[in-house]
């Protein structure tokens, strides 16, 4: 005979009205504690959800400790961090009297024996290789506490375009794995003031990283008709920039005010240009060497990657102003100056930098030409009595009127070449005088817009 079938309503309603009594664990006189059989019992049920009715979702409470910063790679934009976790939830078939159990108040479990909320980490991206935590604690009142040690490799969207003066905000969110918010609810155990305090005292290895602060917020995640209960928390950390302002800034920075001083050098020497071309090969060395120091992603460039780019181009660009003036100074010295360039040079741009010439010795005069004729008169006491001309039939002479002329000739040439070089040696140097400027102005401009993005980057 086939017994008679109980509706399923008829059995919900037998488990809600249970009462919580049947829930306690036994005790025996002489004996510390909940018996071992009661707790066998539990141990049994450790695939079920600990809930008497399994309407009321399991509340976990969620804190950590940051105690360490192991690593930031912003090349495959991860975060390595080291936490102190603890889980706190309730269990409500662990539930004792402590007056029948002579006051035993909170006992030892394995973990492995009793069921524990699926709490994972969303962007977790490696395998858990921290030590586990063996044991929990469990109150009279069905509270558990589950301390373990975790080393969370997860993954940060870094920005790293303000490098080295950079801040990084990097979430760790919190949630069950399976269990829906009708079953598993999260909340925090601490304030994420007290959080973010406690990871501050104890925070022991963070390297070139500084913690500014834990930020938390609890949510709800949607994932179609699905609804999971979620603690987001943010950890802001700060670089410490000083080890990348010694190897990296200050380095260029002494390269680049020698590259300025440069400039002091005589224009119209060839040591000018091969000084600036030694100074570009040893800054394209430093920046080959100093490569590993940088951080390197697909979203961008970081700030002090375009700054050493800029100081480069700067420098080849002191070198370009140098080949200029060297060819002024050296391939147009035959040719006269157009009138338009002794106009806008040696005019307008000449007193726009307040250019002054330097003082020139006198012109030759007539009268210094005119030195045989000035010396014959000398020699007759100044009186008007001239000298009967020689007969120009006598070869010699002819000879040394011929040699006279061509050496006036080439006195005459050589002159007018020095004056062209004088001109165009003026040219030269009012360029130089522009352009150095010019380049200074722009180094300033570039140095100060750096320093302000840096400095509200920072502050921000």
């Amino acid at each position: 005979m086939r017994p008679f079938p109980v509706p399923l309503p008829a059995v919900a309603l037998v488990l809600l009205t249970v009462p919580t009594s049947l829930c306690r664990l036994k005790c025996k006189e002489g004996q510390s504690g909940p018996t071992y059989e009661s707790l066998q019992d539990v141990f049994d049920k450790k695939s079920f959800r600990p809930a008497v009715n399994l309407s009321n979702p399991t509340i976990s409470n969620i804190s950590f400790t940051l105690y360490a910063i192991l690593g930031v790679n912003e090349k495959t934009q991860i975060l390595t961090t080291f936490l102190w976790l603890r889980l706190y939830w309730i269990h409500e078939f662990l539930v004792w009297d402590p007056g029948e159990c002579e006051g035993v108040t909170k006992i030892s479990l394995p973990v492995r024996e009793l069921w524990s909320p699926d709490i994972i980490v969303y962007e977790f991206v490696d395998d858990d290789v921290s030590q586990q935590c063996p044991y929990v604690y469990v109150n009279h009142t069905g509270h558990i506490r589950y301390d373990r040690m975790l080393r969370l490799v997860s993954a940060c969207n870094l920005e790293i375009f303000n490098f080295p003066f950079d801040i990084q905000n990097c979430s760790l969110t919190f949630g069950s794995y399976m269990h829906t918010i009708r079953d598993v609810r999260v909340s925090p155990a601490l304030s994420f003031e007290e959080m973010s305090g406690n990871s501050k005292q104890y925070l022991e290895a963070s390297g070139e990283w500084e913690l500014v602060v834990i930020q938390g917020k609890p949510d709800i995640l949607k994932f179609g008709i699905d609804e999971w209960d979620i603690i987001t928390f943010w950890i802001v950390i700060k670089r410490q920039p000083v080890l990348y302002v010694v190897n990296l800034l200050i380095p260029s920075s002494f390269l680049m005010i020698i590259d300025i001083l440069s400039f002091y050098l005589p224009p119209h020497s060839v040591d000018r240009a091969s000084f600036k071309m030694t100074l570009i090969l040893g800054y394209t060395v430093f920046l080959l060497i100093m490569n590993d120091l940088l951080p390197s992603t697909a979203n961008g460039t970081p700030l002090i990657g375009i700054y050493f780019s800029v100081c480069l181009a700067l420098m080849v660009i002191s070198l370009l102003e140098t080949v200029i003036i060297t060819n002024i100074l050296h391939s147009m010295k035959c040719r006269d100056v157009p009138r338009w360039v002794r106009v806008l040079v040696l005019g307008y741009i000449a007193r726009l930098i307040c250019y002054s010439k330097p003082d020139e010795p006198p012109p030759v005069t007539q009268d210094q030409e005119d030195a045989g004729n000035s010396y014959a008169h000398s020699k007759n006491g100044g009186t008007s009595r001239e000298v009967a001309p020689l007969p120009l039939s006598v070869p010699e002479l002819v000879q040394i009127s011929a040699d006279l002329h061509v050496m006036r000739t080439h006195l005459s040439s050589l002159q007018k070449e020095d004056a062209l070089h004088e001109q165009w040696r003026h040219v030269g140097y009012v360029l130089d005088f522009l352009l150095f400027r010019i380049y200074m102005l722009i180094i300033s401009l570039y140095a100060l817009v750096i320093i302000v993005m840096w400095c509200v980057w920072y502050r921000q």
